[in-house]
């Protein structure tokens, strides 16, 4: 997975892009299907720098996060918060999907429901 760090209307020093890529490094550990990662930096206004962040998934569309804060790194971690998020719940969302629920004994929870009802109608 790649993480790419751009700065607008300014300079970023290599220490401060170096810990903006390990915090994103981290949203692996959500979804393992991450392809790439782009953080663009605002830094246009001074007193509230911006932090856009766009992820693209395997077989998804991307996810776009942004926000802009009176720090940078309150930004760069409210714009992570808001892509975790995302991404929890698109994960949640495709696993949830995957067809009706079963029951440890591998029958689906809906015909066992149906037979103990017609055994009780009899």
């Amino acid at each position: 997975m790649q993480v790419s760090i751009s700065v607008r209307h300014g300079n970023l020093s290599e220490a401060s892009q170096e810990k903006i890529a390990v915090k994103f490094e981290r949203m692996t550990r959500i979804f393992d299907r991450l392809t790439a990662i782009e953080v663009t930096i605002d830094l246009e206004h001074d007193e509230t720098p911006a932090v856009d962040v766009r992820v693209s998934a395997e077989h998804k569309h991307d996810f776009v996060a942004a926000d802009r804060s009176n720090s940078l790194m309150g930004s760069v971690d409210t714009a992570l918060h808001k892509m975790e998020q995302q991404l929890r719940r698109y994960k949640e969302k495709i696993q949830g999907h995957r067809g009706p629920r079963r029951d440890p004994t591998g029958q689906d929870a809906e015909t066992e429901q149906d037979a103990t009802e017609q055994t009780d109608q009899i």
